[in-house]
């Protein structure tokens, strides 16, 4: 994640398709949790992105679209975009960061590694930047934790951008990921490919980089470079964990945005992909409802958009029915402030968690194969263009606080529960009210599920 104004944004990234309502999925088994080529029976995880956290951004698609527009009048449909200044600077505090997730007892950190800043130039690699993602993995390793690596956040390096963008060059993010799987092969490394396929289209047609009726098109090449991911991994690591993460959103939203001229969009992308999954990542953040309008028009940096966290049991159940066989993991998931204001509806970052994991474990006790949940995001960042929309567990001040200084949020302490009793209290009941007659994925919530029913620890 994550976008601060969606427009375009939240026209693509969806997935088409409605779960039938009521029955429990019919779902295989021989591939999820219990297997003993997972090295955890469950993920508790938090989540960063490279050029969103780390600061001394190197010369990139995303470098040049913020310098190029950055501070001038608005011509960007997200809104007027801020300069990134150092971001939370990740790059030389990880170690901080990555205490502050051990503490909380998380055991799965998601980051990614940054084509722009270990190969600035073609053919050349820079081993002090390369040295620095070691030294994070290694990190993660003494620290019990498991490393999540995406290597492709929206972000690659200006040379590409020269040759084209990352629509003309697959082949050289392929030498990339090869160089990067083998690196790290044999570690226990979970792999996203490419995040957020859609939205990652999205975005190269806010900078410019596609038009959009190439949308079709891109999203094939995507498709291509997330099998190359996928068997790169697996060559250098039989054992690897390859997924790429679909950011759902219900497939209404398509209609309200069809005269940006955007093609192409067939259906989940893991259509496209599905034979080289080991397990299913997707992200959710809010759905639509009858009582829910604005979300129609908007997605997760909506900081007054109505939070429906029962809505990620609808959307697990969707994944698990329709594609059986594949354990599924919530690679992003969190609820977004107006720079670290109080909500309107007064909804906590805490009782957000809260409710959002009991309704993970409703799922699982009704034989969704959830492996794995990653609140989104560690701390505040850079959200494309904007610090305003806020979504750390830890707040960062990136505009006002020269210190960076990262202050524990009510969700701190929450997740260090959660993840110490394997989810929520057996008395826990949700304190966020359901929608009314969910859409987001069919008409499941006229009939609500109980929450009375039953709910297993993750653990």
């Amino acid at each position: 994640m994550k976008w601060n104004r969606v427009v375009m944004a939240s026209a693509v990234v969806l997935s088409l398709g409605l779960s039938a309502c009521g029955a429990k999925p019919d779902v295989k088994q021989e591939r999820t949790d219990s297997s003993p080529s997972w090295n955890r029976n469950f993920y508790w995880g938090t989540a960063t992105a490279g050029y969103q956290v780390e600061g001394d951004a190197p010369d990139s698609n995303w470098r040049r679209y913020v310098d190029r527009t950055a501070g001038k009048p608005v011509t960007d449909p997200f809104g007027a975009v801020e300069p990134y200044k150092q971001a939370d600077d990740f790059r030389h505090r990880y170690k901080e960061d990555i205490a502050n997730a051990h503490a909380m007892g998380v055991n799965t950190f998601r980051f990614g590694v940054e084509w722009a800043r270990v190969m600035p130039q073609p053919g050349v690699w820079d081993e002090k930047e390369l040295a620095y993602y070691d030294d994070v993995v290694a990190t993660l390793l003494a620290n019990g934790m498991t490393p999540m690596i995406t290597l492709m956040h929206w972000v690659y390096p200006g040379w590409i951008t020269d040759r084209g963008g990352f629509l003309d060059n697959v082949a050289a993010f392929e030498d990339f990921a090869k160089a990067i799987t083998k690196r790290y092969a044999g570690q226990g490394v979970l792999w996203v490919s490419i995040n957020e396929p859609l939205a990652f289209g999205a975005m190269e047609v806010r900078t410019g980089a596609i038009k959009p009726d190439q949308f079709g098109i891109f999203l094939d090449r995507v498709a291509d470079a997330h099998r190359a991911v996928y068997h790169a991994a697996h060559d250098a690591d039989p054992k690897a964990k390859v997924t790429t993460n679909e950011a759902y959103i219900p497939p209404e939203v398509l209609a309200q945005f069809t005269g940006f001229g955007i093609k192409g969009i067939d259906g989940s992308f893991f259509d496209r992909v599905k034979d080289t999954l080991d397990y299913l990542g997707f992200d959710y953040y809010t759905g639509t409802a009858a009582d829910n309008p604005a979300s129609a028009q908007s997605m997760a940096a909506r900081w007054n958009t109505k939070l429906q966290p029962e809505d990620i049991y609808y959307v697990a159940r969707h994944y698990a029915q329709r594609y059986p066989g594949l354990p599924i993991y919530v690679v992003e998931n969190g609820m977004v402030t107006d720079n670290a204001k109080p909500r309107t509806d007064g909804v906590t970052r805490s009782q957000y968690l809260s409710d959002t994991v009991f309704w993970l474990q409703r799922a699982k006790a009704d034989g969704i194969p959830i492996i794995g949940y990653n609140y989104w995001s560690l701390i505040d960042n850079y959200e494309w263009g904007s610090y305003r929309p806020r979504f750390g567990l830890y707040s960062v001040d990136a505009v006002n606080d020269p210190a960076l200084r990262r202050v524990p949020t009510d969700a701190v302490q929450t997740y260090t529960q959660i993840t110490r009793d394997g989810g929520t209290p057996p008395a826990y009941r949700p304190v966020i009210p359901a929608a009314k007659c969910s859409t987001t994925v069919g008409q499941d919530s006229c009939a609500p599920l109980d929450v009375n029913g039953p709910t297993v620890a993750l653990r």
